[in-house]
């Protein structure tokens, strides 16, 4: 009986001072993910993530509806069979995409999909989740930034 009383207490001990005991002295951003690498929790601040591929630097400035309406039209024309805006499908909905993806991590994956789930640790976070990896459509860096117009149209509701 003292045995069983004396696991029981040590099994409690040991529970209570697991990981979860940490969380009351973390601090985290809105955005940011602590992911563990190597048995070392990193800090992933999705919106400073930029990704990997030619978009280095973005600014940008008021909505350009000329530019979103294109956008709309090459999204639907190559993005829309495994895209939806508000709901799962092959792919991740992308309304709101722009709430939780920096503009250049947007633009790497729409041109370079390939070596986006190959590196990028969020990328490949998503492939592990959806299992479909995102396919290359070719698209110009002018089509891309007119899809990332569009995206910045969708907010999430």
């Amino acid at each position: 009986m003292k045995l069983k009383v004396f696991i029981i207490a040590v099994a409690i001990v040991f529970v209570s001072c697991g990981s979860d005991a940490k969380k009351g002295n973390e601090t985290s951003k809105p955005n940011e993910e602590k992911v563990e690498v190597n048995d070392v929790v990193v800090s992933d601040d999705s919106m400073q993530d930029i990704g990997i591929g030619p978009i280095e630097s973005m600014t940008l400035s008021e909505i350009d509806e000329a530019m979103a309406a294109e956008g709309e039209v090459v999204f639907k024309a190559k993005c829309s069979a495994c895209h939806k805006l508000s709901k799962r499908f092959v792919g991740p909905g992308l309304a709101g995409v722009t709430e939780r993806r920096s503009p250049e991590w947007i633009m790497n994956m729409i041109l370079n999909p390939e070596e986006m789930v190959e590196k990028n640790p969020t990328a490949k976070k998503l492939l592990a989740e959806y299992l479909a990896p995102m396919a290359n459509q070719n698209l110009t860096e002018t089509e891309a930034r007119q899809i990332l117009e569009y995206f910045r149209t969708k907010k999430a509701k």
